[in-house]
Parts: structure tokens; sequence; C-alpha cells
């Protein structure tokens, strides 16, 4: 079991940027996948965007040329640099680990971080 804990979130104008942060207990090791995935009131939990330890990133659709995934694969830290913040993208973010691709969720999940995107 890893645990993984969030921060960086909080209330932030539309247009504005935010740098949330990822921290695993387990450094041993790498993981091979690492991911931030949001849930908003009343929506199902999507991926955001994700990490491989070979490089390769995922991310999804509303996010793609504002968002910015980044790891280190020695320390299994993981941070997501948003830009150009949305109200649509006010949600809890979750990080997630321990999984073998990107395509599902890994076993380990943090406790979440909320980012609230308002005028």
């Amino acid at each position: 079991q890893v645990q993984l804990v969030e921060g960086g979130g909080g209330l932030v104008q539309p247009g504005g940027s935010l740098r949330l942060s990822c921290a695993a207990s387990i450094t041993t090791y790498r993981l091979i996948t690492m991911a931030w995935y949001r849930q908003a009131p009343g929506k199902q939990r999507e991926l955001v965007a994700g990490a491989m330890t070979s490089g390769d990133t995922k991310y999804a659709d509303s996010v793609k040329g504002r968002f910015i995934v980044s790891r280190d694969n020695v320390k299994n830290t993981m941070s997501l640099q948003m830009n150009s913040l949305k109200v649509e993208d006010t949600a809890v973010y979750y990080c997630n680990a321990g999984g073998y691709d990107l395509g599902l969720p890994g076993p380990s999940w943090g406790q979440g971080t909320q980012v609230t995107v308002s005028s």
C-alpha cells in the first residue's frame, strides 16, 4: 500500500493558475503510473492528466494546452501546473498511483484537494 498526499488546491479567479503537488510514501521503487483525477458534484471521476515512468503522458481533451503534468521518478512525486483555469475546472482533484497503464486508475488514492475557480 502506498500513501499519497496532495496539496496546492485553493480558490482562484477564472484565467488564473494553480500548481498541485502529490507525494508518495514510498521511494524504494518506481511507481509505473502517477496520475491526477478529478470529480465535480454530479459528475463522474475523470482522468485529468497522468505520466508513466517512461515519460509518456496523457491528458483529458478539456485540459490540453492548459495543464502540464510532471513527475520525479526517483522521489515518486508529481505536480500538475494548471493555467488558464475555467469555472468548469472546479472539482476535487485526487492523486492516483500504482497502475500499469493510464487507461485505468491504480490502487492507491490520495484524499483529494479542492480546486475552486470562481469570480
